[in-house]
């Protein structure tokens, strides 16, 4: 059965000549197919099957294998990938993709988030500690790991100051309420970093990029969702290693 899909390449292995790809799709969620010749110099199939590369892909379907028969290249985000503190975040940010996104099933919306993410990256639209926690919390949301930032889990107290953010259940408790002991340490949440979790988390798309904070409040913005991030998935995560060992002698 042959297939055609819009998809972004979010993972590539080099066997020979050839590529293995896992490919995030707009119809088909995350996929691995085949590349046959995909390394070669003059290969048909050189360009539109990099890492990052965002194509139009014919492929064909025996069971539960994929072969690459066409790729046409849209936007190969070459940009990102001659800079090597955009590329590895970028391959985080694919790598939650493979562990987040559906297979097997319409994923519309994962392509979206990854697609205007790569453009913002890329283009310097947003910096690098802005886009990081915008796309772990939204990944996470819609993956089923959303947050619930409504109000204290205990009273129902909206903005009791200072609220504080528990990573293990994902629920907020205010001043006056208390925590147990199986809850963990709880992380103070200033308002403004509050708010800037609850957009990301319950915004509509076409504003999730659209907010402000100050250099430290982004700093504790990407603090919380990484601890946040890495508590609700407790799995080995290199490619976000990788990224921080870039920045320890800086």
């Amino acid at each position: 059965m042959q297939i055609t899909t819009w998809g972004i390449v979010i993972r590539e292995k080099q066997l020979d000549d050839d590529r293995i790809l896992t490919i995030l799709t707009k119809e088909y969620g995350v996929l691995t197919a085949y590349a046959r010749g995909a390394k070669k110099l003059r290969g048909r199939l050189l360009s539109s099957t990099e890492l990052l590369c965002y194509s139009r892909f014919v492929l064909f379907k025996n069971r539960d294998r994929y072969t690459v028969d066409q790729a046409e290249s849209d936007t190969s985000f070459f940009g990102i990938r001659q800079d090597v503190e955009k590329l590895s975040l970028a391959v985080y940010l694919a790598q939650l993709c493979i562990h987040l996104a559906p297979s097997e099933e319409p994923a519309q919306e994962y392509l979206r988030l990854m697609l205007n993410t790569l453009y913002l990256l890329e283009k310097d639209r947003r910096s690098q500690k802005f886009i990081k926690p915008v796309f772990e919390l939204r990944i996470l949301t819609m993956a089923g790991y959303m947050p619930d930032l409504v109000a204290c889990r205990e009273c129902g107290d909206y903005e009791n100051e200072p609220m504080r953010f528990l990573p293990q259940s994902g629920e907020l408790v205010c001043s006056h309420c208390s925590t147990k002991p199986e809850d963990g340490i709880p992380i103070l949440l200033e308002p403004g970093i509050l708010a800037a979790m609850r957009h990301i988390i319950y915004s509509e798309f076409d504003k999730l990029f659209s907010f402000t904070l100050t250099e430290a409040g982004l700093e504790k913005l990407g603090a919380v969702a990484e601890k946040y991030l890495r508590v609700q998935l407790d799995m080995p995560l290199p490619a976000l290693d990788f990224y921080h060992s870039l920045f320890s002698y800086t």
